[in-house]
């Protein structure tokens, strides 16, 4: 019976990721169709206000069981799990290429890695340093070679990607080591209560609701009103699952997968990489694989 649960979770944690790999990876392409219409700022907010709706409606239940000691690392990951990526990505996809993000992405788990070891007792080891410096090489190759062949794109904005990864890392750590005991729903639904208020103020004081009657506009709220229920809500109680039933670094390793997905649709999108961005990635992939591989 206990061989057969042992089966069954190791089973699940797959499909959790093969899930999560197939939604993130969709958001790239969801942010850049909501650009068309909204500013980042405007669809950062939206982000955030569909998923807390969303989650308000199917996990408020869920919030009593939340311990008030344990409403200051809900607030930490909500800063830094939702809040402030839900606005870099935005305003970084307003300069690069949907793909080229999702790939720089994939830096999810060398930067749980790095601040793991740093601050969270994870030991490191020899192989798992050269992951993190062959992965800083595969960056800088794919951010240069971009920025030399798209002149008209800015991409010191890449930089804000980077920084959004460095976000998840720190948000994966401290759920891995202070709300292990609570059920995902509850630290995702805790999350966006946190976030409904600032993410309503600051849609406020955009020219949002000048706008919302124009059609590009209303076209752009549908992608993201899928992106907040689908891309964010539903993603992360998944995420949250996957940090406690596997590890930190086994749940970052979606980011392997979420770049094939996203660089499909970028393809359909008329995206396209250089020979010498499609190696940046490998090797971004490679050195993701030695920091995660056990």
């Amino acid at each position: 019976m206990s061989q057969n649960l042992v089966m069954d979770s190791k089973q699940l944690k797959w499909v959790y990721l093969l899930s999560l790999a197939f939604i993130w990876g969709s958001s790239f392409i969801l942010i850049k169709k909501g650009l068309v219409g909204l500013s980042a700022f405007q669809l950062g907010s939206l982000r955030i206000i569909f998923a807390a709706i969303f989650l308000l409606l199917i996990g408020f239940q869920s919030l009593p069981k939340i311990p008030k000691e344990k409403w200051k690392y809900i607030a930490l990951t909500s800063l830094f799990g939702t809040f402030i990526p839900a606005y870099l990505f935005a305003i970084a996809e307003t300069e690069i290429d949907s793909s080229i993000t999702a790939i720089l992405n994939a830096l999810t788990p060398l930067n749980t890695l790095i601040l793991g070891a740093l601050f969270f007792g994870i030991t490191f080891q020899k192989r798992q340093i050269w992951g993190v410096f062959i992965g800083l090489i595969g960056s800088i190759l794919l951010v240069f070679n971009g920025a030399i062949n798209n002149p008209g794109h800015n991409y010191y904005y890449a930089i804000l990607v980077i920084i959004a990864t460095i976000c998840y890392a720190i948000n994966v750590n401290l759920i891995k080591r202070f709300l292990s005991g609570l059920s995902p729903l509850s630290i995702t639904t805790g999350n966006f209560v946190v976030l409904l208020l600032p993410a309503l103020s600051i849609l406020f004081f955009s020219d949002f609701f000048e706008v919302i009657q124009i059609d590009k506009v209303q076209h752009s709220v549908l992608f993201i009103m899928i992106l907040g229920v689908v891309g964010t809500g539903i993603a992360n109680v998944l995420f949250f699952k996957l940090i406690q039933m596997s590890s930190p670094v086994f749940a970052t390793s979606v980011t392997y997968l979420i770049p094939i997905v996203a660089f499909f649709w970028g393809l359909l999108d008329h995206e396209i990489l250089s020979p010498i961005q499609f190696i940046g990635a490998f090797i971004i992939l490679i050195g993701v694989y030695l920091s995660a591989k056990k």
